[in-house]
């Protein structure tokens, strides 16, 4: 159904809007009697053999739903419905935040590919903590926290301590985006320097609490190796807990559409099938450079089972999809886990 007639009609609207129409629809379906209970019905799978203990955390699939969709933190049992073994929320900052001017997301069809230059635009981490409170998560909740683009980087270190102190006690794990291409100076935040201020004070931070909250780190696919050594390198000296890998990528390599397309875009994050074997070589780089003591969650550009299980078989604890949702449907979660358990223990059933 989604790709014969909800796709078609979403994709005669831009990006953005396309985006507003499906969570306002998600929105009104909760009122709908059953409606949950037949969405689970028909696009949940239950597998017991894929239950995975990741962070300390029991993890009842390894497929979570990547950060960027769930921006404000407000659907995530919606998207439980659909499978997710976890869901990422955000990227939130401490002040609310509008983001780029429009227009500002791309899709790329025949790529199967997005462009998107939102600069994170979010309702601020305290709506989400409302959210939070108000509805229960039914599902592992991973908050993505990032810095306001007002601040400036020698000041970031206070915007993550201040999402992550807010956020503690309602969700059960957190992402430290400091890679995200569409913020002016984010992506510096990867430099030691800046990121083991960051990181070091939520370290810090974690020992008041009662309760552990896993802390990862979200790279991005475009670092050097020697800056990726480096963040590997302080990730195994600081305790943190795993990596992310990776975010979207201002690469434009492996795009069939044309170069004065490409210049009308302009600049922004690629997401999307094109970047699978880039974040899959980032994956299986930080697995055998720390000699697999770093959880790794892949994520970017899968598409099908077998990309997932590809990347699991790389190095990752854990995957995520977004673009692959978009372009292959909700029923993506439901293929990526049946053929997970039809690959176990790497034979074919």
């Amino acid at each position: 159904m989604y790709k014969h007639i909800l796709k078609p009609i979403l994709f005669r609207f831009n990006p953005e809007t396309a985006h507003n129409l499906t969570f306002s629809g998600l929105a009104f379906i909760r009122h709908l009697p059953f409606a949950r209970a037949i969405v689970r019905a028909i696009y949940k799978r239950e597998s017991k053999s894929l239950e995975r203990e990741v962070f300390g955390i029991n993890f009842p699939n390894p497929v979570g739903l990547a950060g960027g969709l769930d921006k404000n933190g407000e659907f995530y049992n919606d998207m439980a419905n659909f499978g997710f073994g976890f869901v990422e929320i955000g990227s939130l900052t401490p002040k609310p935040q509008d983001g780029n001017p429009k227009p500002r997301c791309f899709r790329l069809p025949s790529d199967k590919a997005i462009i998107n230059r939102f600069g994170i635009n979010n309702k601020g981490v305290r709506n989400a903590v409302e959210h939070l409170k108000k509805e229960r998560p039914e599902v592992i909740v991973a908050a993505n926290i990032s810095k306001n683009a007002s601040s400036i980087n020698e000041d970031a270190a206070k915007d993550y301590e201040q999402s992550f102190a807010l956020l503690y006690d309602f969700v059960d794990m957190f992402v430290v985006n400091v890679s995200c291409p569409n913020v002016v100076g984010l992506t510096a935040l990867q430099d030691v320097s800046f990121l083991s201020d960051i990181v070091d004070r939520l370290l810090d931070l974690r020992m008041y609490y009662d309760t552990f909250r896993p802390i990862l780190l979200k790279v991005s696919p475009d670092l050097p190796r020697e800056q990726l050594d480096d963040i590997i390198d302080y990730c195994l000296r600081s305790g943190i807990d795993g990596i992310v890998a990776g975010n979207t990528t201002r690469s434009r390599e492996g795009l069939g559409i044309s170069e004065s397309r490409i210049e009308k875009i302009g600049n922004g994050g690629l997401s999307g099938a094109p970047l699978y074997r880039k974040n899959l070589e980032l994956v299986k780089y930080i697995s055998q450079k720390s000699q697999g003591r770093l959880p790794v969650i892949g994520v970017g550009g899968i598409m099908s089972g077998e990309q997932a299980r590809e990347m699991l078989d790389a190095g990752a604890s854990l995957v995520e999809i977004y673009t692959g949702f978009i372009y292959e449907g909700p029923g993506l979660v439901k293929k990526i886990i049946h053929h997970l358990e039809e690959t176990q223990n790497g034979k074919q059933k």
